[in-house]
């Protein structure tokens, strides 16, 4: 496969993942907001929602104060944030159509139909559709790709981009959560605190897993072993490693040789596999996290080095 090629997919993937991410925080930020001020109302989550999307400093520079209004139009409408929904799905139909031989008929008209409804969507103003809409959208984009592409690897290269992306996704909600959406002076464990962390798992559609596993009410610790450890979490850190070491492995097999990806991916999964959340907390969830946003940069970086150059 062409380098450009193997590169269209994996960032067709990555803008797809990305716009649904954005989506899910836009959708958390509206259930906090709805909260009496006690319980986390007030602006103190559309602060978080524009950290963990890791775009403050070009929001600020745009809009000078963060205002509910202004989130919104930059995380979803905008044409000038390169971080908006609208222009991921744009970049992934780009991707996309650049590389319409690679792909099946109806993941092209997956891709392709999203893109001229979300036109529609957009004009009509409505955000709790247009969040809603994005949503289903990566759904069909997955179900499309998963039921219908050959196990080649363009189906490997599409998953890498879905997985790189969803793990440094999970890894900024966990993150922003602790710095941003809790104050100073509010109790760990306390009321602020469970309605915050239920409104994390409901935005990566963790709620009812949490209960399935855990028969417990919403506790920090355990809400941070469920989407850091727990491999049968499909947005879990531990599960987005456990499907790039595999289809890393799978390209090196097809492709006769390894390299600096395989050893990175495999040191990765590796920690979080034998990791335990005592462990992580002990040293720091913060810190755990700052350490693993780098090493999926770094692993991404070396995936384009490898493959996409």
């Amino acid at each position: 496969m062409l380098s450009r090629t193997a590169e269209n997919l994996y960032w067709m993937s990555r803008y797809m993942e990305r716009a649904e991410s954005l989506a899910r925080i836009l959708d958390a930020a509206y259930r906090l907001s709805s909260l009496p001020t006690a319980y986390g109302g007030g602006l103190t989550e559309w602060e978080s929602a524009i950290k963990t999307a890791g775009c403050e400093e070009d929001f600020l520079a745009a809009h000078g104060e963060v205002t509910s209004e202004a989130v919104i139009h930059y995380l979803a409408f905008s044409r000038e944030s390169p971080a908006s929904i609208r222009n991921c799905l744009e970049r992934a139909r780009h991707n996309a159509r650049a590389e319409r031989t690679a792909l099946t008929s109806e993941m092209w008209a997956a891709i392709n139909g999203t893109y001229l409804e979300m036109h529609e969507i957009e004009a009509a103003g409505d955000t709790q559709r247009f969040i809603s809409f994005v949503k289903e959208a990566s759904l069909r984009f997955d179900g499309t790709a998963y039921r219908t592409m050959l196990r080649n690897d363009a189906f490997w290269f599409t998953q890498l981009g879905l997985f790189i992306e969803r793990a440094d996704n999970t890894a900024r909600i966990l993150d922003v959560k602790y710095h941003v959406l809790l104050p100073k002076h509010a109790e760990v464990g306390g009321g602020l605190d469970y309605y915050q962390w239920a409104s994390i798992l409901r935005s990566v559609s963790a709620l009812t897993s949490y209960r399935w596993v855990y028969r417990d009410s919403v506790k920090p610790w355990l809400v941070a072993d469920l989407l850091v450890l727990k491999e049968d979490m499909p947005r879990s850190l531990a599960s987005c490693y456990s499907n790039i070491t595999t289809y890393l492995d799978r390209l090196s097999m097809a492709y006769g040789r390894q390299g600096p990806s395989q050893k990175l991916a495999r040191t990765l999964y590796g920690k979080l596999r034998n990791g335990r959340i005592e462990a992580v907390f002990q040293s720091g969830l913060h810190e755990f996290i700052e350490e693993f946003i780098a090493a999926n940069d770094q692993l991404g970086a070396a995936i384009s080095e490898q493959y996409l150059s």
